[in-house]
């Protein structure tokens, strides 16, 4: 127990510590955001969130978690995306670059770690699914999917961090119901880590008012953190046995997924590209029926903790993965279906 309360205190100080580091650094290299049509903030904003939280892991991990290749082939992949991501938030990469990246971490996912969806359980209530060697090419879509989920839901201040924390969060209520310790302290570490990005983002009473952003090297990286953590609790690995079926996985990470499905089918439909950005996305529409920033925040977490407490409890309870999976597709149908015409509604109440 000691050992972790030390592990936990290292990751939020060292968050900290780098936090107070960049912040007179990060205007002399560019890593800043600027205002513009769809960013409506005051003044260059530094992008350092990530860097704190991915630095706050790094060194609590190495301290307290025992070395493994896995481990290291885990902080590989997050190097590199951290490093594409702050590329990123400098100089404003094109697509292409990034896919690329995204890529190659999901390779060394898939072909360095060995971690591959594969099973995907009782889904259509005939039998468990076993994709065999297709699992690689799905875990590879997989993963490029949950890295630009969470990067799409970065879009107000506290969101992707709090969505992190709350799919976190539930991937670690699964493993002590389960009794499953392996991944509990990175978990810990990480939930830790991410508070005092929060702390600087959201709160209005941080130091002197000093505002800081995620950027898209700490949403890239929160997003294959979960994806990774969500193949070795669902899938059983030479490292550790599965503690709640894949169908779970999909009502913990419900918000970014959904959000980015649906305005991807609207981009489509619109006949532009689906990486595309604009402002239709969940917490745009949220704001434009007249919530504020901080209100939005908290009624789009508020239906994350809903919905990841429903795949909990599907999974506590062993509903049926055929009922799990078809009500979240009902979910996901009412979601879309809403989100393509809430624009009519919005122009009637104005």
């Amino acid at each position: 127990m000691l050992q972790i309360a030390l592990a936990l205190v290292v990751a939020f100080s060292v968050s900290i510590f780098t936090i107070k580091v960049l912040l007179p650094l990060a205007p002399h290299i560019g890593l800043v955001d600027l205002p513009n049509e769809r960013k409506i903030h005051h003044g260059a904003i530094p992008l350092i969130g990530g860097i704190s939280i991915f630095t706050g892991v790094l060194i609590a991990s190495t301290l307290f978690i025992e070395q493994s290749q896995l481990l290291n082939l885990y902080f590989i992949s997050s190097a590199l995306l951290v490093f594409i991501g702050t590329m990123d938030d400098i100089y404003d990469l094109k697509v292409a670059p990034r896919m690329i990246f995204q890529g190659l971490v999901a390779c060394i996912m898939v072909f360095g770690a060995n971690l591959n969806i594969s099973e995907l359980g009782n889904l259509f209530a005939w039998g468990n699914i076993n994709i065999g060697n297709y699992g690689m090419i799905f875990t590879l879509l997989a993963c490029i999917t949950a890295i630009n989920a969470f990067n799409m839901v970065d879009g107000i201040d506290g969101l992707a961090g709090s969505i992190s924390i709350i799919s976190l969060m539930a991937i670690a209520v699964l493993a002590v119901l389960s009794e499953s310790t392996h991944n509990l302290l990175l978990l810990l570490i990480l939930i830790v880590a991410t508070i005092p990005y929060l702390f600087y983002n959201v709160s209005t009473r941080n130091p002197r008012g000093k505002k800081i952003f995620m950027g898209d090297a700490g949403s890239m990286f929160l997003g294959l953190t979960v994806i990774w953590l969500l193949a070795l609790s669902t899938q059983d690995t030479v490292y550790s046995e599965a503690y709640f079926r894949p169908v779970t996985a999909l009502w913990i990470i419900a918000v970014p997924l959904m959000d980015m499905f649906a305005i991807m089918i609207r981009r489509i439909r619109k006949g532009v590209s689906p990486f595309r950005a604009d402002n239709g996305h969940l917490h745009h529409i949220c704001m434009r029926l007249g919530l504020s920033s901080r209100q939005a925040l908290w009624a789009i977490s508020a239906g994350a903790i809903a919905l990841a407490s429903i795949g909990i409890f599907g999974e506590v309870y062993q509903v049926p993965e055929h009922i799990m999976l078809m009500a979240f597709l009902a979910v996901f149908c009412i979601y879309a279906y809403c989100l393509q015409h809430v624009w009519q509604f919005i122009r009637l109440i104005k």
